[in-house]
């Protein structure tokens, strides 16, 4: 789902006949009301648009899994980037679009506080993808390695994961405010990776509309229910939360072909 900031966060599922766009809905408005999700029996791949019968990683084919730069090592450990000195995992002119670029590290509260790296236009729609209430960014370098470093570093005494039904129930477990836990790691970073950090870093709240949280969390997948059928309440990360606790990741059903009631 595209996501922005307009108050509370703000949510457009796009629909795609197979690589064309064809439609987006404004899921903001469909919250409290009831919805059917219809599976028909078909993937395609996001990168090729071929037919596949197993996506891999977020709506790809098997080969593009192995070749495309979204499933390079760098999207999950932005460290081993190495375009800015002019060598390409996969993709020399994506990466230089994608990687050779300012990117921030920051401190996001889901469940609990993590650090993370995103690309400075990704703000605030990557927080906002994660289900943070509370974001910070803390250091802005001029590439993503460098970014990368700096949450290596970071993820020794810090953790770089969400716990994703704790952030689905709202249930926090940090015992520190993101600056108090800001103040407490700065010093293990390394006096190199000290000058890239932002002099006057700013919390950034976010409300998620959401009528009422699971208390249980119940994951649904599509391959193994192919109707989903009850009332939406709330969208949190890139999950529509719906009755009776059950949750369901638009953004792992990328490439699947549906129909959407309202």
């Amino acid at each position: 789902m595209r996501t922005w900031l307009d108050g509370d966060a703000q949510y457009a599922l796009p629909l795609y006949d197979i690589l064309q766009k064809a439609d987006e809905i404004p899921m903001n408005d469909l919250i409290g009301s009831t919805i059917k999700i219809n599976f028909q029996d078909a993937i395609h791949c996001i990168v090729t648009g071929k037919k596949i019968k197993k996506a891999f990683g977020e709506g790809l084919s098997f080969d593009a899994f192995q070749k495309s730069p979204l499933a390079a090592e760098s999207i999950f450990r932005p460290e081993l980037s190495r375009i800015h000195e002019g060598i390409a995992l996969r993709d020399f002119d994506w990466e230089q679009e994608h990687h050779n670029k300012p990117h921030y590290v920051y401190l996001s509260l889901t469940a609990g506080i993590k650090v993370g790296v995103t690309r400075t236009v990704n703000i605030p729609s990557r927080w906002i993808d994660q289900g943070a209430s509370q974001a910070i960014a803390f250091a802005e370098t001029p590439y993503r390695q460098l970014a990368g470093l700096v949450e290596v570093e970071l993820a020794k005494h810090i953790s770089d994961k969400t716990n994703w039904r704790n952030m689905l129930k709202n249930v926090k477990t940090n015992e520190r405010s993101l600056a108090d836990e800001l103040l407490n790691i700065i010093p293990f970073l390394s006096e190199d990776l000290r000058k890239y950090l932002i002099s006057d870093p700013q919390q950034l709240d976010i409300p998620f509309p959401v009528l009422a949280y699971p208390e249980k969390v119940n994951s649904i997948k599509l391959d193994a229910q192919k109707e989903v059928h009850g009332k939406l309440m709330g969208i949190k990360a890139q999950y529509l939360i719906l009755d009776e606790g059950r949750v369901l990741n638009i953004r792992s059903h990328a490439g699947y072909r549906v129909s959407i009631e309202a």
